[in-house]
């Protein structure tokens, strides 16, 4: 019998920057180890007010730019996620508290961590919303994305998978 997949859910405000950057970014580090079958990933907002559109056109670019294929679109977080997902990994503080809200037995909180800490290069206690900034945020959060992703897939080979 197979083993389901590890499922991994990264969370931000909106979905459109900074949980859809790390998703995608995850998805094809994940795809390069040949593990799409092991591992399983999503992303949403902690609100509903971009539901259904696509990553936001600066973030796009920004990972276009780097080689990677844009995919997805928002949807917000609901308590059955909490179930749903062996990982909940949100961009900053305020995510991290709203997601807590949504944990209404506190049985959840082990498995809900900010994204930075399986950073491994870069030092940061949080993912910076780029949204009303210029285009050096959003390189920002792919940094920050793409050091996470790495650790985090790391982290996963040798304690999940």
């Amino acid at each position: 019998m197979s083993q389901p997949p590890y499922r991994v859910l990264f969370v931000c405000m909106g979905n459109i920057c900074r949980s859809p950057a790390a998703e995608i970014v995850f998805r094809k580090l994940v795809h390069d180890e040949g593990l799409d079958e092991r591992i399983e990933i999503d992303s949403a907002g902690t609100i509903g007010y971009h539901a259904g559109n696509p990553p936001d056109h600066r973030m796009s670019a920004t990972l276009e730019n780097r080689g990677y294929e844009i995919t997805g679109q928002s949807r917000q977080i609901k308590a059955p996620d909490l179930d749903a997902f062996d990982l909940v990994l949100v961009a900053d503080n305020d995510n991290l508290n709203d997601v807590k809200r949504l944990d209404i037995d506190q049985k959840h909180l082990p498995k809900i961590k900010l994204i930075t800490d399986y950073c491994v290069e870069k030092e940061a206690k949080h993912v910076p919303d780029p949204y009303y900034g210029g285009a050096s945020g959003f390189e920002e959060v792919a940094d920050l994305v793409e050091d996470a992703c790495a650790g985090l897939l790391d982290h996963l080979k040798k304690h999940e998978l």
